[in-house]
């Protein structure tokens, strides 16, 4: 198997002058171009030869080589189809790794872990689009996919958003969601020049551990997590008043002022400052009125 020859930035060059490539707004391209941040990914990951792993948004191959190179196989599903020769020709020494050109959002990844992986849970990495960063993490927890651990490169404020906790500006459903989940774990800061074209914005590499346990026993995930998404809509009102002005929630101010009342909070209390464990509790409560 060939040694990775894209980290480094006149391979990169090279490789996108002779396939005449554009970088694609809508798809948010940013290649990484720095081996020390490969390898930081690579071993945050905690890859082995025993492990199947799934890249989304390959880009032309960097990462992928990287991971050919530790892992036993890799599937690379990536959205742009003008990106596709040039994988074909960049991975073409590496026969642990397929392409699937499609929209990571409309994989059937449970299918996929099952077929490449007997069910097992797998590894996911990604230097992942900003745009659309929450919709691909929350789809991998949501769908049940079997997974170990998600380390993903996004952005600088969004890593920081999904490992806080109550009473910071950054916290909000997304910290609540990823931490119901799993265990977030911030590896590396990556500064905008270690990419092609360079973002405007910081980044970060971030390690999701899937939790073995669920961290709270709630009865319905669904009404807690509507509950949280209609605390932080109006971060500025009141629990109560978030829950009440909810167009999820069919809930009478009666049950909504009894329950934040037997959560034991006053009824100033502002969704923000409840922990997981504290909306897993007001959905129990809620779930039993």
């Amino acid at each position: 198997m060939k040694e990775p020859t894209l980290g480094n930035p006149q391979n990169t060059i090279q490789v996108l002058q002779k396939y005449n490539f554009n970088f694609q707004k809508k798809f948010g391209q940013n290649f990484l171009i720095d081996t020390h941040v490969l390898d930081k990914i690579i071993s945050a990951a905690g890859i082995t030869k025993d492990d199947f792993v799934l890249e989304i948004g390959p880009g032309i191959g960097t990462m992928t080589q990287y991971l050919a190179c530790a892992a036993r196989e890799v599937v690379a599903v990536e959205i742009d189809k003008n990106l596709i020769p040039i994988l074909e020709d960049t991975l073409s020494g590496y026969d642990n790794v397929s392409i699937i050109n499609e929209d990571i959002l409309k994989v059937d990844l449970v299918s996929l872990a099952e077929e490449k992986n007997q069910g097992r849970p797998i590894k996911v990495v990604a230097n992942l689009p900003y745009y659309i960063t929450t919709p691909i993490i929350m789809g991998l927890f949501e769908k049940k996919v079997p997974l170990e651990s998600i380390t993903v490169m996004v952005q600088k404020e969004v890593a920081d958003r999904m490992q806080v906790g109550p009473g910071t500006k950054d916290y909000g459903a997304l910290s609540l969601a990823v931490q119901y989940y799993a265990e977030p774990y911030i590896v590396a800061n990556v500064p905008p020049n270690c990419f092609m074209p360079r973002p405007s914005v910081g980044s970060a590499v971030i390690r999701l551990t899937r939790h073995k346990e669920m961290p709270v026993q709630v009865k319905d995930e669904q009404l807690m997590f509507k509950l949280i998404r209609a605390s932080f809509n109006q971060r500025r009102k009141t629990l109560a008043n978030g829950l009440k002005n909810s167009s999820e929630l069919n809930l009478s101010k009666e049950v909504i002022e009894q329950a934040i009342e037997q959560l034991g909070k006053g009824a100033s209390i502002r969704g923000e400052a409840l922990t997981l464990e504290e909306f897993a509790r007001l959905a129990n409560i809620i779930s039993d009125l």
